[in-house]
């Protein structure tokens, strides 16, 4: 529902945002102490649209005013409606609800968006955990990173690199069908190519995956930041060496 949600903040960076060659655009921030993703800045006076964890709404917040809209109960076509209706206000421009990238999931006009107070608290508190500890990483490893959320696949991520030719991504993604609960991963490039982990030492937490996905996940439930940056933080010294 949240990564359904989270693509009408994606649809007001391909509506407003100067393209990106690698649709950076699209991709949103998180606010640990707001508790919400949150658009590139949609104009020059700084104008965002959240989504909001704590409240379940979708807000546009500029410096002067800023105007919410309760997504529970709520159809897709109403959020489309209100959508439209406020960026006029807003932004004095035309919002477009459409995409270059598919989902593996569609929605229809009349899905009705419902509230799971304790489900959004527990995503929340996943998002903070991911945002808090990739940010110690970055900053442990003397990486440089943005850290992001990409709306298509949905995780929180970084990507840095390590030398002139090797990289590494590394986040939160959520559950898929290697793991079907949110996981905590990290996988090394060279260019665009996966880097084989056939070889690499046992981890202390987390495990190497090398069919398809090439890296190592380590599986969300009962964790602590301190377990997630020691995991991430393993795997890229493995990919150091």
């Amino acid at each position: 529902m949240m990564h359904l949600a989270a693509q009408y903040l994606a649809a007001a960076g391909i509506s407003f945002v100067d393209k990106k060659d690698d649709d950076s655009h699209t991709n949103l921030g998180f606010s640990i102490v707001k508790q919400q993703l949150e658009t590139h800045p949609l104009s020059v006076n700084g104008d965002v649209l959240v989504l909001n964890y704590k409240t379940f709404s979708l807000e546009w917040i500029s410096a002067k005013t800023k105007d919410s809209f309760l997504l529970n109960d709520k159809t897709h076509t109403q959020v489309l409606e209100w959508l439209v209706s406020s960026a006029d206000t807003f932004l004095g421009k035309k919002y477009t609800y459409g995409f270059h990238y598919d989902l593996p999931y569609s929605i229809e006009d009349s899905f009705t968006y419902k509230l799971e107070a304790s489900e959004l608290k527990k995503l929340a508190g996943l998002r903070t955990l991911a945002q808090i500890s990739i940010e110690k990483t970055l900053k442990e490893t003397e990486l440089e990173s943005t850290v992001r959320i990409w709306p298509h696949h949905f995780d929180s991520g970084a990507y840095a690199s390590l030398t002139a030719d090797i990289a590494v991504g590394f986040g939160l993604a959520v559950p898929d069908s290697m793991v079907n609960e949110h996981y905590f991963y990290i996988s090394g490039y060279k260019g665009h190519s996966g880097l084989d982990t056939s070889n690499f030492d046992t981890l202390s937490i987390g495990e190497w995956k090398n069919e398809g996905f090439k890296g190592a996940v380590l599986p969300s439930s009962g964790v602590s930041e301190t377990e997630v940056i020691q995991f991430f933080i393993e795997a890229i010294n493995a990919y150091k060496k």
